[in-house]
């Protein structure tokens, strides 16, 4: 049986343009959420990275673009976890409703992903290209996941209504008031995310959360 040839290692040159992409997006992200997107400046980002400012353009064609590589370099991830997560067409949906609560807190609430949230929402509507793009390749991409799952879910008899659906920005609302709690008020008044994320689960699944909740 011949044996299949092994996968050629990277030659240095890729390992370190690798190596240059990862430590200009790490800066960026540091940068961008240290002053926002509108004082951020390119110097800054490339003195952080370590690298020359003409670099910064072998991998991004300015600020904007730059900053979008970051926010897919942090969100993809989990935004494929998501993917998979709602792919699995035979899960129950309380399962799939506590498996995205779940992956929320721990892969986005307790990161520095929450942060790349908390931007959106805060330069979003000073610069509404930011938005656009976040739209196009985060947001619409969850709210297709969730409505075509709660619409499966409706048509097994899971959930009473198709409101979740309708209107998979229904889910969401939770999600946001915890990015913003924790980055404004949590010292002040701590929330039990996990205990509200459980409640908000229960008020879509209606009445089959007591059964969910069944042994």
């Amino acid at each position: 049986m011949p044996v299949a040839a092994a996968a050629p290692l990277p030659t240095k040159r890729r390992q370190a343009s690798e190596a240059r992409r990862r430590a200009i997006l790490d800066a960026a992200f540091e940068i961008f959420i240290a002053e926002g997107f509108k004082a951020a400046r390119l110097d800054d980002i490339a003195k952080r990275a370590g690298v020359a400012k003409g670099t910064l353009y072998l991998f991004s064609r300015d600020k904007e673009d730059l900053f979008e590589l970051v926010a897919l370099d942090m969100v993809a991830p989990v935004l494929e976890r998501l993917t998979l997560l709602a792919q699995q067409t035979d899960l129950p949906f309380a399962a799939l409703l506590t498996g995205m609560f779940s992956l929320f807190e721990r892969e986005v609430l307790a990161t520095k992903r929450r942060e790349i949230f908390r931007l959106i929402i805060a330069e979003g509507a000073r610069f509404p290209t930011i938005a656009k793009f976040y739209h196009r390749e985060v947001i619409s991409r969850g709210l297709a996941l969730i409505g075509g799952a709660a619409g499966r879910a409706h048509a097994r008899g899971e959930i009473s209504s198709d409101a979740l659906a309708r209107y998979p920005q229904l889910l969401f609302g939770p999600l946001l008031i915890s990015v913003v709690w924790r980055s404004l008020f949590e010292p002040y008044q701590p929330l039990d995310i996990s205990g509200m994320l459980a409640a908000h689960r229960d008020m879509l699944l209606g009445p089959a959360a007591a059964k969910a909740r069944e042994p």
